[in-house]
Formats: structure tokens, sequence, C-alpha cells
């Protein structure tokens, strides 16, 4: 449920509506535009009556939120979400560009990297540390000693860093990553996401290898519903049978 608040009302007005349906067991995401402020009211809404909330002078409108997702609802947040990662910033009409290898090999590799997707123009640098692979006896990452040499070429270049992280009991591992990156396979790592959301730095989120949007947007509602709304999406393209195009763009989907 929606409640939009009327322009100009009082931050005591909002707080008293606030603490009432707190009381009521709801938990509240607050999206502020330059217009309107938009109440989201997430928990069991049965309990509130819509009439009566409508009913208040402060309130504009009252509505119910249908689709499963609600935190990443544009319905909560009318506003363009902006990720900031320090002077880098994604969403809202900015054009970001993350690039780097596949996988970590070298100090010498990786800052050699870094140094040429910087001077191409690129925002942040992507490389994993973490690699999870088809074949149990391909090369699976540097690790932890991969984390470490990222932190190098950031030191470097001064440019943001993005890997990806596989398993919750990693996590102590990524505390000074700029943005951690849920891969394809993760997508539905149900646990992992949920302690993601108690975070307070990006997170982006692959699109599955079989998955629709709207099960992507459940995935990011797993975080989000934990606290922590810097999400990014990213597509990732659809499976094919292609050797030579694995994973195909589905523009489609978006409409």
């Amino acid at each position: 449920m929606i409640v939009a608040l009327k322009p100009g009302v009082t931050q005591e007005s909002r707080e008293q509506l606030m603490d009432w349906l707190q009381n009521l067991g709801l938990h509240i995401h607050v999206s502020e535009g330059e217009y309107q402020t938009i109440l989201g009211l997430v928990g069991d809404t049965t309990k509130v009556d819509m009439d009566l909330v409508a009913s208040l002078d402060i309130v504009d409108s009252v509505k119910r939120v249908t689709e499963p997702f609600k935190c990443c609802n544009r319905k909560f947040h009318p506003e363009d979400t902006v990720v900031e990662v320090g002077d880098v910033k994604i969403g809202g009409g900015n054009f970001c560009v993350m690039a780097g290898p596949c996988s970590v090999e070298s100090e010498e590799q990786i800052v050699a990297v870094a140094k040429a997707v910087k001077a191409s123009g690129a925002n942040m640098l992507r490389g994993g540390a973490f690699k999870p692979r088809t074949s149990p006896y391909d090369f699976a990452g540097l690790k932890a000693e991969g984390l470490e040499l990222l932190k190098i070429a950031r030191q470097e270049t001064g440019l943001p860093i993005v890997t990806e992280i596989m398993s919750v009991v990693d996590l102590p591992l990524f505390e000074d990553v700029d943005v951690l990156q849920v891969g394809a396979r993760n997508m539905q790592n149900f646990d992992l996401l949920r302690e993601l959301g108690k975070l307070r730095k990006p997170i982006l989120l692959k699109r599955g290898l079989a998955n629709t949007l709207k099960e992507l947007l459940m995935s990011a509602e797993y975080i989000m519903a934990s606290g922590n709304e810097q999400v990014i999406l990213c597509e990732r393209g659809i499976r094919t049978f292609d050797d030579y195009t694995r994973n195909t763009l589905d523009l489609a989907a978006v409409p």
C-alpha cells in the first residue's frame, strides 16, 4: 500500500501518521520527491482502514500495490534511483562503464588492465576474485588474494572496484569492496541476498540464466526488504545453445 502525502505537510504531522502506522506492525519506506512524499507500507496492510487514512487532512491519496515486489516498485519511489559510489553516479541518466578482466590473475595484470580501462574512459574496475566455473577443474580465482590485488589496482588508479561474492561465509573479506556483485548463478541465493540487504553499500544484481524480469525484481526485493536500497540491476542475457553466443541480450524482455 502507498500513502501519498499532500505538499507542505509538516514533519510533526508526518511523524504522527508514521508512528500510528508502525504501531500496526508495518514497515514504512519513505520516498521524498520534489513535489510529493510517498509512504510505502510493507507488511499486513489488511488491518489498515484505507478510507480512514484517505480522510486525513495531510493525505492526498491511498492505493494498494498488487505486485508482489514492494520496495523496488516504481510506485514506492517515483523518482529515479541514483546509486553513488564515490564520485561515480549510476542511474538517473548518468552513464557509467564498469570494465575489467574476467579473472584477477596477478598484480601486474590487474594494474595494467585498470590503467587501460581508466584511459579508455571507464568509471569503475570490474574483476573476478571468486569465480563460479562450470568445470570443477577450471581456475576458480585467487579469492582473498585477488581481492587484495583489486585494492592495489584501485590505489593505483582511483577507480572503485566491483567484484563478485558467492557465499555468505566470505562477507568479511568484502568489507573494503566498493560494489558487491551477485552473479547470475546466485541471483536466487536468498540467504546471501538477505545478508547483503543488511549492508549499506551498492549491490550489482545480475539476472539469472533463465529467470524472468519479475523474478529478478523479487531478488532485488530480498535485498531492499532487509534495508539496503542501493541495488543496481544487470541484464546478463538469456541462455542460448550456440557456442559463440552463449548469452544473448534480451532486449525484448524490457518494456
